[in-house]
């Protein structure tokens, strides 16, 4: 109710965008611009057909027969479709900038979920780079048995390569991939070839069921192989989708190129892989496709060419690295740009040519060095398997996140979200969720615990980091669409005394001065109602009115600092009364409207007037007024107290419940609630505990009842019996006009020296044996 503290605003700078074409242009920098076929297709296309599909494609088919594997592809496509449809139309709806998978969920979701997603795809995507170097290198040495000492050198090697293909730029990137589309295309035509002219309609028909053999020979207590682990085998199959999505700020129109390119190479995609399953299933007996799924490609090349499917195994792996050579700095340079994290805010420099992430392209090439030094002169390994499964859950995470964020806003109705994408309804993201996370679970149980836990400490560093970044997260509008339909549903509901909930409009004026108000007022809520904070700025509109802002500011800002959930109210007028009844007039969320007002107790003793008529206009509006009076103790550990100090039912009821409400907090978790009556005479002693006592059980109230006989003056009965008190709980009554100073006065002197006391003047809405 005093005229507020102001302070310039630090919250009004403008957060740059990822990769925004307009601040590069200004800043000198040009951009890459790449169409849909170069910058979608070929990069989603070559990660998808990639190891798996020279390596255990076959193994699966021998394992699952050819209709289990069919079904193992069109669950694993299935989700990977509802993905991307996702992906379309999150990204159909925004102009979508550097940062690809990051940039959509950070956009939907916010800042600390999509901080998390992009820290964690940026770590999947740079660690990837080395499990793909050793995927080729291990191939490399199987087809070429003599070069098997030269593991490591080979793999290092060919890391430093492609670092420098990429670090010369995605315009190079891009055309080496060209050439290894071209290699991936003949080395497939060749192997389906050498297929096609051993497949036979008996084979086909011997393969067609399942025929799972044990996982380990030495074991067989482990058991077979079933349809999830063949599924979990082949899965990483049909990753890739992003892979496109992460070139979204070297795009020339993403909005457009992302779900034509995506889905294109999605089907062209599926029928490879359909047309493998069935050849490859009608061509090979069963125990050739489990012990040598590889081996028996280029054994049976067509021409004899098995050197072809040699090179397009090595172009499947060597692809798959560039691609996230060059996909894992941008999701890194977009992070950075946000301003998320301060320790990655040097990545968000960008090369003056092309706008290339170069600073975050030598972190990912000194995490791949690091990785092949460690991983040795082998292939893998337990450790190194283990990080495998936990980088395919990042991007199972990524996908599920994706999937959540366009659920969100399809479910929401939010009006803002009217993607160009029309094949979308926001059931299809429910299911890829689900999917998505069903696979993680089946893939691995530890591994997807281990990337959730990772995933939930990386989202509450963010928010413990108060982030102020902001980019019109979604969540507003599913919660928005949520809050409006239970308000209207709550508003057709009858109130009723057993459903009250406490909701404060307290007028704390700068809660900096009246800190202890504030708190009280959240202690009495308790997690269980709504608090108001009301800052009245007295003078008039043409002068405070510009700092409205400012004000509201400062009372969010003070919520923030101390953890306080409440809701700031910051009104100018000129008349301080005339502010107050207009704010407890008009204040309501819908049908919600307080029904406490608290205020604080004032020392200004020529102000008792003003004060008792607030409480009348408050009664007036049904809120019950509740005046804390600051005692001169400090706040105690350990045990405390809580006298109330019973004078009936017409304000005890609402005592009793503000007194449970406390102790519910917990600072005052180890907490006395005593029950205090003073009677005239013995006689009436007993009667009376026992009538507090029912009361307490029947309120469902822990507490005592403490009866007192005695003919010394209530003043000094109080002190004697409450100065040790933590806090009391006293009803009072609303004096009319010409008693108000003599009520002041009074309870002045009452309440001078003593523990913090509150006032309680009750309309009688709640019911405290309900």
């Amino acid at each position: 109710m005093e005229e507020g503290k102001f302070q310039s605003g630090g919250d009004g700078a403008q957060v740059p965008v990822s990769g925004s074409g307009k601040n590069a242009a200004r800043s000198g920098v040009s951009r890459n611009e790449f169409g849909t076929f170069a910058g979608v297709f070929t990069p989603c296309t070559l990660t998808i057909l990639g190891v798996i599909m020279f390596m255990r494609a076959n193994f699966v088919v021998g394992q699952a027969g050819i209709l289990g594997a069919l079904l193992v592809l069109l669950v694993a496509k299935s989700i990977t479709v509802l993905t991307s449809v996702s992906t379309s139309a999150i990204g159909s709806n925004m102009q979508v900038r550097g940062g690809g998978a990051y940039y959509l969920i950070s956009r939907v979701l916010g800042p600390e979920f999509g901080g998390a997603i992009g820290v964690a795809l940026f770590l999947a995507q740079a660690m990837s780079v080395p499990f793909y170097i050793l995927g080729f290198t291990e191939a490399l040495v199987q087809t070429f048995g003599e070069l098997k000492p030269h593991f490591q050198t080979i793999a290092i090697v060919t890391a430093v390569l492609l670092f420098a293909t990429t670090y010369a730029g995605a315009n190079l990137a891009i055309k080496v991939q060209y050439i290894i589309m071209l290699i991936l295309v003949v080395s497939i035509v060749v192997f389906m070839g050498g297929a096609l002219r051993l497949f036979s309609f008996s084979t086909l028909s011997a393969n067609l069921n399942s025929g799972y053999t044990l996982l380990n020979s030495e074991s067989p207590e482990l058991g077979n192989y079933s349809f999830w682990i063949v599924f979990a085998i082949y899965f990483p199959a049909v990753t890739g989708i992003t892979a496109g999505l992460n070139m979204s700020g070297d795009l020339k129109d993403p909005s457009k190129s992302i779900p034509k390119g995506t889905l294109l190479a999605i089907c062209v995609t599926v029928a490879v892989y359909v047309f493998q399953i069935i050849i490859c299933g009608g061509a090979f007996e069963r125990a050739t496709l489990v012990s040598r799924p590889y081996l028996v490609l280029t054994e049976n090349a067509l021409f004899g060419a098995g050197f072809l499917i040699a090179a397009g195994m090595f172009a499947a792996t060597l692809s798959s690295a560039l691609g996230s050579y060059m996909g894992a700095p941008r999701v890194l340079q977009a992070v950075g740009r946000d301003r998320i994290m301060g320790v990655l805010r040097p990545f968000a420099k960008g090369s003056n040519k092309g706008d290339e992430p170069r600073r975050a392209l030598i972190l990912t090439a000194l995490l791949t060095l690091a990785v092949l030094f460690w991983a040795g002169d082998a292939s893998g390994g337990g450790a190194l398997n283990l990080v495998a499964q936990v980088i395919t859950m990042f991007f199972l995470y990524t996908y599920g996140m994706l999937n959540v964020a366009a659920f969100i806003e399809g479910a929401s109705g939010n009006p803002s979200f009217r993607p160009q994408f029309r094949y979308f309804h926001w059931s299809a993201a429910m299911l890829g969720a689900g999917g998505c996370m069903a696979v993680a679970l089946v893939i691995g149980r530890t591994e997807a615990a281990v990337a959730m836990a990772f995933l939930a400490g990386l989202v509450w560093y963010l928010k413990r980091s108060q982030l102020r970044s902001t980019f019109g997260d979604a969540r507003r509008g599913f919660m928005y669409n949520a809050v409006r339909k239970n308000l209207l549903r709550l508003a057709r509901m009858e109130d009723s005394p057993k459903n009250w909930r406490p909701t404060c409009l307290v007028f704390s004026g700068n809660p900096d001065s009246r800190e202890k108000l504030v708190t009280y007022a959240v202690w009495l809520e308790a997690g269980r109602g709504i608090v108001f904070l009301a800052n009245i700025l007295i003078g008039s509109f043409e002068e405070y009115g510009p700092r409205l802002k400012t004000a509201r500011n400062q009372l969010r800002d003070f919520c923030r600092e101390r953890s306080i959930e409440a809701f700031p109210v910051v009104v100018v007028d000129e008349d301080l009364e005339h502010a107050i009844t207009c704010v407890m007039q008009s204040l309501s969320i819908g049908p919600i409207r307080p029904n406490l007002a608290v205020f604080g107790w004032t020392g200004d003793a020529d102000r008792y007037g003003a004060f008792v008529k607030q409480f009348s206009i408050a009664q007036s509006l049904q809120m019950s007024p509740v005046v804390v009076c600051e005692g001169e103790n400090g706040f105690r550990t350990g045990p405390k107290r809580v006298d109330i100090w019973w004078r009936g039912m017409k304000n005890g009821g609402l005592m009793v419940l503000l007194a449970h409400l406390l102790t519910q907090n917990w600072e005052w978790s180890r907490t006395e609630v005593r029950l205090i009556r003073l009677v005239e005479n013995e006689a009436g002693r007993e009667p009376t505990r026992v009538a507090l006592q029912e009361l307490m059980a029947t309120a469902r109230v822990k507490g005592t009842a403490d009866v007192l006989v005695s003919d010394k003056p209530f003043p000094q009965i109080f002190h004697e019996e409450s100065q040790d008190a933590d806090c009391i709980l006293m009803g009072f009554e609303v004096p009319n006009e010409d008693e108000a100073e003599a009520w002041y006065r009074r309870y002045q002197e009452l309440l001078s020296g003593m523990p913090t006391s509150i006032l309680v003047c009750s309309v009688g809405d709640e019911d405290v044996t309900a």
